[in-house]
């Protein structure tokens, strides 16, 4: 299911290709797909989906600022979008698997356009930043007699 603010008003004349939201102001395209897939976790989620089919610890193992809580509400949300479809294969034990829709896999090009944007824009900047902070001076090293606990104690 599609949230509100995406969702289309029928019968107002119309092509139903617009956007409302909940107040019926028209919302723009990009808006509305930003609405669905614009956090930084639904879209990383649907970029690793590329990849194909995945559990939930496969997903949580692919990201190390990525946990368990966040994961499960995130696909939670996807799959009620229409995003990600959820799968339980009938093994001893069951897992679950998940992957992306016909809605999520039209994704991919807008996806790839986006990664290769953050390559050609937004890492040589993070990395510029890394190396302009590591070339300032370092602050003066302490001695060690001021780093102990017994460094102000009188004997």
């Amino acid at each position: 299911m599609v949230p509100a603010s995406a969702r289309t008003h029928p019968g107002d004349g119309h092509t139903g290709k617009e956007a409302y939201t909940p107040e019926g102001r028209a919302l723009c395209p990009v808006m509305a797909a930003i609405s669905i897939i614009g956090t930084e976790w639904r879209l990383a989620i649907a970029h690793r989906l590329l990849d194909g089919p995945q559990r939930f610890s496969e997903l949580l193992r692919s990201n190390s600022r990525l946990n368990a809580k966040t994961l499960s509400a995130t696909l939670k949300y996807l799959e009620h979008a229409g995003v990600v479809q959820r799968t339980v294969v009938s093994t001893r034990p069951f897992s679950v698997v998940y992957s992306l829709t016909e809605m999520g896999l039209s994704l991919a090009p807008a996806i790839r356009e986006l990664r290769a944007w953050g390559e050609r824009w937004v890492l040589p900047r993070m990395k510029g930043k890394a190396s302009a902070a590591a070339s300032v001076s370092p602050a003066p090293a302490v001695p060690p007699a001021l780093t102990t606990p017994s460094a102000g104690r009188r004997r």
